[in-house]
């Protein structure tokens, strides 16, 4: 299914200011791959995410969703096939009401009515949620907005899901069932998280990122066991692997 691949290839990024935040990034994630994407504060976790969808575009070298090689030109179809969850649930959400925001999606794809409330209804359900559908999202605590980000992104039934920081405001609860759903999205994933236990549980294959340049890539379990690895890019072992 190559409408499910990723891949970037000696991929570079300069913000407007100078800073280079990805430096020759190169990978490729095939359909189904579950993939962590890991790293110290500012080492290019988010940048990277941004150019799934076309938030932003490279420098130079070349970013491919499926088939399409992302521009400006493409970014509009490949945000169909791409859900992105930011890490600051605040940037995602702007209705009236919780249902407005997971309905916003749905009903842009030209959705009717019944089946945009079928989608909501289950998009919500599936970070318990429910509750919340009547509710101004500014009224709604940190982890109950990023509970909605989520399902926003849900209700547009991507192809591929990329979550930056998608734990970060979640009761343990609501982390669970994050959890979760994520295990049931069969589809190519790529989540940036400092969750290292978090990835360890969902992702098979994790790439570290350091100063904007892969570091590592491999099976997680191989990769965030290496203490040595993890130290040297200021990140730490899973808190379930410390307790062994």
């Amino acid at each position: 299914m190559s409408h499910h691949i990723i891949e970037f290839k000696d991929v570079f990024f300069r913000y407007p200011d100078g800073t280079e935040a990805l430096r020759g990034i190169n990978f490729r994630i095939t359909h189904g791959e579950s993939v962590g994407i890991v790293g110290a504060n500012g080492s290019g976790k988010s940048t990277l995410l941004q150019h799934m969808n076309g938030c932003l575009l490279p420098t130079s070298g070349t970013v491919t969703i499926g088939d399409l090689p992302l521009t400006r030109k493409t970014r509009q179809e490949i945000r169909r096939k791409v859900g992105i969850i930011f890490q600051n649930p605040d940037d995602q959400l702007f209705m009236p009401t919780v249902f407005d925001d997971v309905a916003f999606g749905p009903l842009n794809l030209g959705m009717d009515e019944a089946c945009v409330r079928e989608r909501v209804h289950r998009a919500l359900g599936m970070v318990h949620g429910l509750d919340l559908r009547d509710k101004p999202p500014h009224h709604l605590s940190g982890g109950q907005k990023s509970s909605v980000a989520i399902a926003s992104v849900i209700a547009m039934e991507p192809d591929i899901l990329a979550l930056d920081e998608p734990a970060a405001n979640l009761d343990p609860k609501s982390r669970r069932s994050l959890i979760a759903f994520l295990k049931t999205f069969t589809h190519s994933k790529m989540i940036a998280s400092h969750d290292l236990d978090l990835i360890l549980d969902v992702c098979e294959r994790c790439i570290v990122i350091g100063d904007g340049s892969v570091v590592a890539d491999g099976p997680s379990a191989k990769i965030l066991s290496n203490r040595t690895l993890l130290e040297e890019n200021n990140l730490e072992l899973p808190l379930s692997l410390q307790r062994c």
